[in-house]
């Protein structure tokens, strides 16, 4: 990790090893990355490891249902795991939640990677998405009390803004853009007519990738493989940087990292990379 500068990388792989039989591997030798969040792995350990190679230390939190989910953090330098699930003990969270504690020049950050359900309205999808959105509402406090330069990054499956959707009006009533869904983010970053929106209000987590781009339209991380969405960049903004209070004054970069082509895209998602100053 170079000097006192972190850059973290967050991206939903949409299955590892595809993404890098289709050029990942290229993206992330050019990218200067110190700590590296996926989601959606849907691999072993062995082949996250064999992937990266000897230089990345690698956690994994595979699901339960071999196949699905999975998050992961590889990193420059060891790092402490504090948490790997969250909510309920009932609860299944199992490949959707890992947290993780860098020391970085005497100073700790906390990462976590995120994936929250995508849902499906009117089933027991939903109810579990709403459940996993509650455990992480409750433990963003808890993060802070443990640490407060901590960041919760990845595939959070939630539009916040019409900003954030391309196609707003027809995604009124689906799963990732409803009304209590995005409610959770009023709660957790402030609410779309505050004026303090920018700089944090409800519990004061900051979103990165907003304050960046600032009032407008995307940029998006998310689209269907389907037709030319991507050519016409009719997207999601559902991939995220949520840094806590303290965390989000130190944000130095951000950037989304977004293909050229629909032919040079190694997942339907795209990373999003942040430099922080510790």
């Amino acid at each position: 990790m170079a000097g006192a500068t972190v850059r973290v990388a967050s991206v939903n792989v949409n299955g590892v090893r595809a993404a890098f039989r289709k050029g990942m591997g290229a993206w992330l030798d050019g990218r200067g990355v110190d700590i590296l969040a996926l989601q959606e792995v849907r691999a072993a350990t062995e082949d996250l490891e064999q992937l990266l190679g000897p230089e990345w230390s690698v956690l994994h939190d595979a699901a339960t249902a071999k196949g699905r989910a999975g998050v992961a953090i590889a990193s420059r330098e060891p790092a402490h795991i504090h948490r790997v699930a969250i909510g309920e003990e009932d609860f299944d969270t199992a490949g959707r939640w890992l947290e993780a504690d860098f020391e970085i020049g005497g100073t700790v950050l906390t990462v976590v990677s995120a994936y929250v359900h995508s849902g499906e309205v009117g089933t027991p999808k939903q109810d579990d998405k709403f459940r996993f959105l509650d455990a992480m509402e409750a433990r963003l406090p808890e993060l802070t009390a443990h640490n407060p330069l901590a960041v919760v990054v990845g595939d959070l499956n939630v539009a916040h803004r019409r900003l954030d959707i391309r196609n707003w009006r027809g995604n009124q009533k689906a799963s990732g853009f409803l009304p209590d869904e995005r409610a959770y983010w009023d709660r957790i970053i402030g609410a779309e007519d505050d004026d303090r929106y920018n700089s944090g209000a409800g519990l004061g987590w900051v979103d990165v990738g907003r304050r960046a781009a600032g009032e407008v339209d995307g940029p998006y991380t998310w689209w269907s493989w389907r037709g030319q969405a991507f050519d016409n960049d009719t997207g999601w903004r559902i991939d995220y940087h949520l840094a806590s209070p303290a965390l989000g004054e130190r944000v130095a970069d951000y950037a989304v990292d977004k293909a050229d082509s629909r032919d040079g895209r190694w997942s339907d998602h795209t990373p999003v990379v942040a430099d922080y100053a510790l």
